[in-house]
């Protein structure tokens, strides 16, 4: 199982987020020690209703994970520990803005305290983009944190970074890039930026702030892909690109479909194909947990949702969809199904098909979305037509 736990803490809010979090002010150790509090008494009570299920990674997200401390890290992995099964390999995946990551000491507590990955959240060593984005540290900052890491001797550091931001362009982005290399991380996470309807920044946008062109964000897309395999940051999935042997396992995770449990306010969990999310409100999440009650919407997924995730899922990866994993969830040929699309994707240079299985090109990756979305609407009136078969009488 995958056990990931949000922390709905930041210094202010990024202009460009939507996930849930909540600013702390200096002084708020309150909200944080009933925080801290509450996910311990989450952690027992899935332990009482799932029993003692092997933890293979732990993912802390956000929010800003690091405005915890470390001793407070290292009593939730114990109470982790203690309540479920963690592996003695486990990955222990730790996000971390270069701000509050910097304090003294705290790289080398949070070391000890068992995080073993680091996620850096860089996003850009530009100050002027850093600022429009609404983050509170500077690059000499991310530098330091980088630093800092180092000696910390974490198992894997990344980064995360953001691309296709207001004002950039391709160059801007080339040169994100060597720089953020010379700190030599063993993963990057590169994310085209993604405006959410309700953020600032999409405000910004709707009132006249330029984005870069679609040109300039493919350019930035395609050679940026290029550049960190030059250097031999091989992709893996669409935005994630690692050394060898420094792949992010919990993400893979979820990638190939694995069970997972989010701990949190508005963390979401998949297990025995039934997914729900938790409430994503502080007060109201620590009530439910305190009263014992189960999250109220929880989804059912049928075999048509499995399938469709499993595509977009898969499709995501440079491994890309196995032609005979489908074939076993779904009884169908998906080659034979889709031949027709399939085939003129081929010749625009969109996937190539290789050892049973169907993968994206660098170019298809850029319009994954509305492939997906083309496949998602055939395999649904397939799926339907075998339905519709197993009811005719024989």
């Amino acid at each position: 199982m995958l056990l990931y736990i949000h922390v709905p803490f930041c210094r202010s809010r990024c202009a460009y987020c939507s996930f849930y979090s909540s600013a702390l002010s200096r002084g708020d150790e309150g909200r944080i020690q009933k925080y801290q509090d509450t996910l311990i008494a989450e952690i027992a009570l899935w332990a009482d209703r799932l029993g003692k299920e092997r933890v293979e990674t732990v993912f802390f997200g956000g929010g800003t994970p690091s405005l915890l401390s470390a001793s407070a890290v290292a009593l939730i992995l114990t109470r982790i520990d203690r309540a479920f099964s963690l592996a003695g390999n486990a990955e222990i995946s730790f996000e971390a803005n270069p701000e509050s990551f910097i304090a003294s000491g705290y790289a080398r507590d949070l070391r000890a305290a068992g995080i073993t990955r680091l996620s850096l959240g860089v996003q850009s060593l530009n100050d002027a983009f850093l600022q429009r984005m609404g983050r509170v540290h500077s690059a000499k900052e991310a530098a330091l944190a980088m630093q800092r890491a180092r000696q910390a001797h974490f198992s894997s550091i990344s980064v995360d970074c953001m691309w296709g931001l207001p004002g950039q362009k391709p160059d801007d982005w080339k040169r994100e890039l060597k720089e953020l290399s010379s700190l030599q991380p063993d993963h990057f996470s590169c994310y085209g930026l993604t405006l959410e309807e309700t953020t600032p920044l999409a405000e910004a946008v709707r009132g006249g702030l330029a984005l870069p062109s679609e040109q300039d964000q493919a350019a930035m897309y395609l050679e940026g892909i290029a550049y960190l395999e030059s250097l031999g940051y091989l992709q893996y999935e669409i935005s994630n690109f690692a050394r060898k042997g420094f792949r992010c396992r919990h993400n893979l995770g979820y990638w190939q479909g694995r069970e997972y449990l989010g701990l949190g306010p508005s963390a979401v969990s998949t297990i025995q194909n039934r997914r729900w999310s938790n409430i994503p409100d502080l007060a109201a999440w620590s009530e439910a947990v305190h009263n014992r009650a189960l999250p109220e919407d929880i989804e059912e997924l049928d075999r048509k949702a499995r399938v469709l995730e499993y595509i977009m899922l898969r499709l995501r990866t440079t491994r890309g969809l196995s032609v005979k994993a489908y074939r076993k969830l779904t009884g169908r040929n998906f080659l034979k199904d889709n031949h027709i699309f399939l085939q003129a994707l081929h010749n625009e240079d969109l996937i190539r098909i290789r050892g049973g299985f169907i993968q994206l090109t660098h170019t298809g990756m850029l319009v994954s979305n509305a492939i997906v979305a083309r496949l998602f609407e055939a395999v649904e009136e397939r799926l339907s037509d075998t339905e519709r078969e197993k009811k005719v009488p024989a």
